[in-house]
């Protein structure tokens, strides 16, 4: 006993007494998705931040200097910028603000309707309806956009506001989103309880379902604002009243004339790094917003 017990206790050759023996290749393995994630996460900033550097450049600098030295020109681009045909910077501004916070708006309320009856109802033809759907999540964008504009055309509603908001009314990926969301949100028997109460389906949605679906359709909406702030295929076919551009389509066309003229291209700098800061605020917004429901969800739970 005595001897199995020495060599039990006795630490092996190399190691020091005391410390934990964990496997160092398995510590190593560990260190290799967060090394990745890193790569990743430098990849994506680099170019945000070689925008934001650009832009404090004049023009003289944007071309002379070291990349991701700073220069002096920030304020003057910002004048410039204001200037450029009585400022039609902020008219884009406004216009994509107009397109994606209506646009998300209206398609976030299609979604959760949608998504609450294809989760809760049942009806002939339901999974259909569902798979069609989810086709269209697999549709490429640039083969709907002709379409839509020649169905449009018939309407004469091309070169308008309704051009650009109408077909993005409908998103499959945020409707399957709200159905997937309504299905773990919304318990059955809440559904039936209210029934029996007497509600009205409409009722119902609205003071039962809608409130415990919020955390998803926040999700829906942030998605649905971010793509249609950053759309640029939709309006450059749909438009060519460049007071109707939104914030990506006028960029592209500032870009197109600093060919000919060097000068805009740090009009074009810092109008891009402006346009990215609404979607920084949207985003820190919503996610207080956010974060709130999923706690409120789960006292009231």
């Amino acid at each position: 006993m005595s001897s199995l017990a020495l060599r039990k206790s006795t630490p092996a050759a190399g190691t020091t007494p005391g410390t934990a023996q964990g496997p160092p290749l398995r510590r190593r393995i560990a260190l290799v998705p967060t090394l990745t994630l890193l790569l990743g996460a430098l990849y994506c900033l680099l170019p945000v931040a070689w925008v934001v550097i650009a832009a404090t450049k004049s023009g003289r600098e944007l071309f002379s200097t070291f990349t991701f030295l700073p220069g002096s020109g920030f304020t003057q681009n910002l004048k410039d910028l204001n200037a450029y045909r009585d400022g039609l910077y902020w008219k884009w501004m406004g216009n994509s603000a107009l397109y994606a916070g209506l646009g998300a708006l209206l398609s976030t309320a299609v979604s959760a309707l949608s998504g609450y009856a294809l989760a809760v109802y049942r009806f002939r033809g339901r999974e259909t309806v569902f798979n069609v759907l989810m086709a269209g999540v697999l549709m490429p964008p640039v083969i709907l956009a002709i379409p839509q504009y020649l169905l449009l055309a018939k309407a004469d509603l091309t070169d308008s506001y309704a051009s650009v908001l109408l077909p993005l009314i409908l998103s499959p990926y945020g409707v399957y989103l709200a159905r997937v969301y309504a299905s773990a949100a919304v318990p059955g028997d809440v559904v039936e309880a209210g029934r029996m109460d007497g509600a009205s389906e409409w009722r119902i949605f609205v003071r039962i379902a809608l409130p415990m679906m919020v955390p998803g359709l926040v999700t829906v909406f942030l998605f649905q604002f971010v793509a249609v702030w950053n759309n640029f295929l939709l309006p450059y076919i749909m438009l060519s009243d460049d007071e109707k551009f939104p914030i990506t389509l006028g960029l592209f066309t500032l870009l197109e004339q600093g060919a000919n003229t060097p000068a805009l291209y740090t009009l074009v700098i810092t109008g891009a790094t402006l346009a990215v800061l609404p979607l920084i605020a949207l985003f820190l917004v919503i996610q207080r917003f956010w974060s709130l429901d999923l706690l409120s969800g789960a006292v009231k739970s």
